[in-house]
């Protein structure tokens, strides 16, 4: 037992000293997803006259990006074999405290925004300080921590939502006038792509990332390799709360209110985007280009049922068939692997 564990250990380590090129693996789960978008996105086509023109894909990813930015965080979580369900709740706390320093703390648009996200990274933050110095596992911390934020959202709001005035936030998810449309996208699309090249970087090229993935592949060998997987925990939940800050800050723009109601739901959308996108549940495996792919799906589908007056429960069917064929086919390759 000693000798395996050192073993890997030894091999955990060489992996750890470069970054390595994208392998056999990592392609299919790349490839795997974009086929899978590209599927949908034809069917749609077929039955939907409005899927067949370039203008729609703005729309898709005006509705996409606030689930795609909290996805990369989730990414970071997962391949660092955690979880975050606490999520959805942020993203309604972000909001409600970025309206409140609006509305009635008169607080600068700039602040406003900082404040919100700062809050939301303070939480994720606290998760991972409770998960590594209790050593509970993230499912029952985050749990909590989805409903202690919601409470606390509601309170902040009494339970209502929070008009604001109208402020240059507004115009971070808004459609592009006639003379912005050579932007293609509104800035918050933009903001979303920047930051996925940054985490997409920083998990390939730094020691950060390195370690975010041996923490995920073994726990046990990445402290022999003297990885403070303590650290690496808290950092990630942190990046996480960051990341559902963000994504607040867009909802806000979308809705222009601070809703404490808001976000019911989406830590599954965020879950299921990164599994979609080839992110193993077991850790260790994950890729931001994957979790876009799979954030795209679920937008299109969205997209997809609601030009179709398809009701609800479809596109609840039919992501959920999605989530367990990825799910399935994660356990197969594993099995393979084995």
């Amino acid at each position: 037992m000693t000798d395996d564990i050192r073993a890997n250990a030894d091999s955990l380590e060489r992996q750890m000293k470069m970054p390595s090129g994208v392998n056999r693996a990592e392609l299919l789960n790349i490839v795997g997803p974009v086929l899978a978008l590209l599927t949908v996105y034809g069917f749609f086509a077929i039955f939907v006259p409005s899927f067949r023109y370039a203008a729609n894909i703005p729309n898709i990813a005006r509705q996409t990006t606030p689930v795609a930015i909290a996805a990369l965080g989730m990414t970071l979580v997962i391949i660092c074999a955690g979880i975050d369900l606490s999520v959805g709740s942020l993203i309604a706390l972000g909001s409600v405290v970025i309206a409140w320093l609006l509305e009635y703390g008169h607080m600068d648009p700039l602040v406003a925004a900082v404040g919100g996200i700062a809050v939301c990274a303070l939480f994720g933050m606290l998760s991972g300080l409770i998960i590594t110095g209790l050593r509970v596992v993230p499912f029952i911390v985050t749990l909590g921590m989805m409903l202690l934020v919601r409470g606390i959202a509601m309170f902040i709001a009494r339970e209502q939502k929070i008009d604001t005035p109208y402020t240059w936030l507004t115009e971070l998810m808004a459609v592009l006038p006639a003379e912005r449309k050579w932007m293609w996208f509104p800035p918050g699309v933009w903001i979303a792509i920047v930051l996925a090249v940054i985490v997409a970087v920083m998990l390939r090229y730094t020691r950060l990332g390195r370690h975010i993935f041996a923490v995920g592949s073994n726990e046990m060998t990445a402290r022999l390799c003297g990885v403070s997987v303590s650290l690496v925990k808290v950092v990630v939940f942190t990046l996480s709360g960051v990341f559902a800050g963000i994504a607040s800050l867009m909802y806000f723009s979308r809705l222009t209110v601070g809703d404490p109601s808001g976000g019911m739901g989406f830590e599954l959308d965020v879950i299921a985007a990164v599994v979609i996108g080839g992110g193993s549940l077991s850790g260790g495996e994950g890729s931001v280009l994957g979790t876009l792919v799979g954030a795209g799906i679920m937008g299109v589908i969205l997209a997809g049922c609601q030009q179709m007056l398809l009701p609800s429960y479809v596109q609840m069917i039919v992501t959920g068939l999605i989530i367990i064929a990825a799910v399935a086919l994660d356990r197969l390759r594993h099995r393979k692997t084995s």
